[in-house]
């Protein structure tokens, strides 16, 4: 015989601790604590840390003190930084519009089957997988100004005569800069693309077919919208790394020739870093937050909308 007395009624079961873990919400939010104090110490501390610099007359070896706006008014009448935001802008949106047009061009093309498409696809995220900087070095090489390979090919098939300072001149170094990031973000948005194609049911495809439609017909009325969604969560994402690229701007040019190839990081970590002056290279990296608060907001956004 069991000695414990069976449950009066009316009498609540189980213990208040227990009630309370059965609450979704108090659940979710006990399990999300430690991942959440984790990112309060590692992100908003810093950030915080930040904004405080950027406010401040901060430099290496020297006490800090609250200068208010001061670092930001002085940015905006500083040529290097007005040339900073007009690459950054030019840098990201010529890089995106092209990684956008050409990524879906080869979804299209490796969503077929046909006689090694498996080892095309693998072969296609190798940009992607690579690390940067090994990447830049190998751009360094097919770049240099004396034995480019790149400028080698176009002189034997007569369209140059001589060899090109790529990353010498203003121009060549910026476009130089953006078709490496072309070239490395081609993959992200190819995969996202092929996962979005192979979600789209065959049968409306199908149908449309039989009532006549042609291909572009079939990829303007059909394909085109039902991306849509994807569309959005991958040039939101490619965006805030395009905006924050360090590493490719760095390793190729470190902003170079004569600042033409500065954009927000490259200039703040020159500033900070190299120069010394803390709360202006603050401040340069702070008046990138409002755009990435955007673009986090849309890429959310889209993603709980996607699902």
């Amino acid at each position: 015989m069991s000695s414990s007395s069976p449950a009066l009624p009316g009498r609540p079961s189980g213990s208040w601790l227990r009630r309370m873990l059965d609450r979704p919400n108090v659940l979710g939010l006990i399990l999300a604590a430690p991942a959440s104090l984790i990112l309060i110490l590692l992100l908003a501390y810093p950030l915080g840390l930040g904004i405080w610099l950027s406010l401040s007359d901060a430099v290496l070896g020297s006490p800090a003190h609250f200068v208010g706006l001061r670092n930001y008014i002085q940015l905006f009448h500083d040529p290097v930084y007005q040339g900073a935001i007009f690459y950054a802008l030019m840098y990201t949106i010529c890089s995106e519009a092209l990684k956008l047009f050409l990524g879906l061009g080869l979804a299209l093309l490796l969503n077929r089957r046909f006689r090694g498409y498996r080892a095309a696809r693998a072969i296609m995220l190798l940009p992607w997988v690579a690390p940067t900087v090994l990447a830049a070095l190998a751009w360094n090489w097919l770049l240099n100004p004396q034995f480019s390979a790149i400028s080698w090919l176009l002189m034997k098939l007569g369209l140059i005569h001589s060899y090109i300072n790529f990353l010498g001149e203003t121009w060549p170094a910026r476009i130089s800069l953006i078709v490496v990031n072309v070239w490395r973000g081609i993959p992200y948005f190819a995969m996202g693309y092929l996962a979005g194609l192979t979600a789209i049911p065959k049968d409306l495809i199908e149908a449309a077919s039989i009532d006549g439609a042609t291909r572009f017909t079939i990829f303007r009325r059909i394909i085109w919208p039902l991306l849509l969604p994807v569309t959005t969560i991958l040039l939101s994402f490619s965006t805030i790394w395009t905006v924050t690229d360090f590493q490719l701007i760095w390793t190729m040019t470190r902003g170079g020739p004569l600042n033409a190839t500065q954009v927000f990081t490259t200039l703040a970590y020159q500033r900070a870093i190299n120069g010394g002056t803390l709360g202006q290279g603050a401040a340069i990296a702070a008046s990138v937050i409002p755009i990435m608060l955007i673009l986090a907001f849309i890429a959310l956004r889209s993603t709980r909308e996607g699902r």
